[in-house]
């Protein structure tokens, strides 16, 4: 009898597992009209991009594993994609939003985006990824929460607030297309905005927050420019780091920290000064020219203007390049703190995967016919008018590019001549690779890769070589998706390619992003079961040779 009471309750909770298991996500639907309009970050009046009449765009608040549906209506004049920055889009490089993955939407018609932000946390961003449409808007920011059943490694703070930050021009997308197709560079920026507004200390600002004493709030922070590392700091206020990109790491303290192009981050501040207002002081890293701009932090009840005293920036030159690869060599990975799942972050021990394949780019700068371009391994991308995914997947990828124009160890010394083509380099499914970024040139570079997540192993000034392995961090690097190279420095990355699909690794400096310095890897699984990888969605929009090709097989259940 006991045993037939202990069995009653026990097969109700299977039952009720078994139903959680079969419970689709939850669902977030977001209707976007994307139009132009009159913005001003840099007080001078604009055309901007709007998404619902507003700039900085909607912010996408959601959980881990929630589906995100989202009705985009093109208002403007041109074509246009949006891309998920950090979002992995697991088995579905359908959605990804990249001109080598999707039709564009076209001016008057809509297309709705559905993806799922699975197994990850965190904090990203959406952007344009077509033309230049970055530098006039269209940007938002895409939180990710962890499940409730997930335990997370600080206390739930009183409230979040987004930092959207970056460098800024004021002449507007179609300009900037216009230098950059006629050959020459966009310059520098005029400014540097944040969250679509900039201020000088003793300006009467609005505030970017508001906080109580005694209380901790969660920032998050992105560096969404055109080309310019920024470096910000609290006035009167500690910063301790708790996210970057999707991992949980060690909660050091700051009183300053760098962020470059594309990169975002999480810090918790304590408001435990005196209640009145402070600045949030942001400045241009690494530019011949200094930019700056603050934004207004204030304390509910608080009396008392900020300090026109702002704290200082770090040092610039090669003293500042040192000081920012120190910093990031102590942005460690919290091994025990959970993720997106109940296990442990450091139960991945990467620094133990055998490494089956080393790819090294080499990124430069390019004249080609007197014009401006940007190239890795020599050779410079260009998006074909049918989409790369498209082209494999409809079985006509020989008509629209070539695998492998690169080289893995290229040789750089002969100065060979620029090629001009889609750059497509083929990955075999599920291997563990390194990746080497070697900037050669006296100008500081990210990167991004969609799709993944990888392990920023090291960074180093010279070149790199297999020796340079020894001073590898295998143990806590932090996982994420964006990395920066110093002048004349190398970094490395590791990754799993366990999503299959065609992915963009790219340069997040938008001009050299514009004129090729970006390529995909193409990484197929040879199954072509769901299991792997989706089916193209029904919606899904065609263009270029494949139109009207038949429809391939669709993929099966495992």
């Amino acid at each position: 009898m006991a045993i037939e009471k202990m069995m009653v309750p026990s097969l109700l909770l299977l039952c009720f597992l078994a139903a959680m298991v079969r419970a689709e996500d939850p669902y977030l639907f977001f209707e976007w009209h994307v139009a132009y309009g009159t913005i001003s970050p840099l007080g001078v009046p604009q055309e901007g991009i709007l998404i619902n009449g507003e700039f900085k765009g909607p912010t996408i608040n959601c959980t881990s594993n929630n589906n995100i549906v989202i009705n985009v209506f093109n208002e403007l004049d041109e074509p246009l994609l949006f891309t998920w920055e950090g979002v992995q889009q697991r088995k579905n490089s359908w959605q990804d939003g990249t001109p080598g993955t999707m039709c564009p939407i076209q001016p008057g018609t809509n297309y709705t985006y559905h993806f799922q932000v699975k197994d990850q946390i965190g904090t990203y961003y959406y952007f344009p990824t077509t033309n230049l449409h970055r530098a006039s808007g269209g940007i938002g920011m895409l939180r990710v929460h962890s499940r409730e059943l997930i335990p997370v490694p600080f206390d739930n703070p009183a409230e979040e607030f987004d930092v959207l930050m970056g460098d800024w021009y004021t002449k507007g997308h179609k300009a900037m297309k216009r230098q950059l197709d006629s050959g020459a560079s966009i310059g520098r920026p005029d400014g540097i905005q944040i969250n679509g507004k900039s201020g000088k200390p003793g300006q009467k600002l609005e505030p970017l927050a508001v906080m109580e004493a005694g209380k901790t709030y969660r920032y998050r922070f992105c560096n969404i420019g055109m080309r310019t590392s920024l470096n910000f700091r609290l006035q009167g206020h500690t910063m301790k780091l708790v996210e970057i990109e999707g991992s949980h790491t060690i909660q050091n303290v700051y009183d300053s920290l760098d962020l470059h192009v594309g990169q975002c981050m999480s810090v918790l501040v304590t408001a435990d000064n005196e209640p009145k207002d402070y600045y949030l002081a942001v400045t241009s890293r690494f530019t011949k020219v200094p930019l700056s701009t603050v934004a207004l932090i204030s304390y509910a009840n608080g009396k008392g203007e900020a300090s026109a005293e702002l704290p200082p920036p770090p040092a610039e030159d090669t003293e500042g390049i040192y000081w920012s690869i120190n910093q990031f060599r102590s942005f460690r990975w919290n091994l025990t703190a959970s993720a997106a799942r109940p296990n442990p972050q450091g139960s991945y021990h990467y620094g133990k995967i055998n490494i089956t394949r080393t790819i090294k780019l080499v990124n430069s700068r390019n004249n080609m016919d007197g014009k401006l371009r940007f190239s890795i391994n020599g050779v410079s991308h260009i998006d074909p008018s049918t989409p790369l995914k498209l082209a494999e997947y409809f079985g006509a990828a020989d008509k629209v590019f070539k695998y492998d124009t690169i080289s893995d160890d290229p040789d750089m010394t002969n100065n060979k001549e620029v090629v001009l083509a889609p750059n497509v380099v083929n990955a075999t499914f599920r291997k563990f690779v390194e990746i080497i970024f070697e900037n050669r040139e006296r100008t500081i570079q990210t990167w991004h890769l969609d799709g993944y997540s990888f392990f920023a192993v090291a960074i180093e000034p010279g070149r790199w070589n297999p020796e340079k392995r020894r001073n590898y961090n295998l143990l806590d690097t932090v996982s994420r998706h964006n990395i920066q190279v110093y002048p004349n420095s190398w970094a490395a990355v590791m990754t799993t390619l366990d999503n299959a699909g065609m992915w963009s690794l790219r340069s997040e400096m938008w001009e050299r992003f514009y004129l090729g310095q970006q390529m995909y890897i193409s990484v197929l699984s040879p199954e072509r079961s769901l299991r792997d990888e989706y089916n193209i969605p029904e919606n899904s929009q065609l263009c270029g040779v494949v139109v009207g090709l038949p429809k391939p097989p669709s993929y099966l259940p495992a």
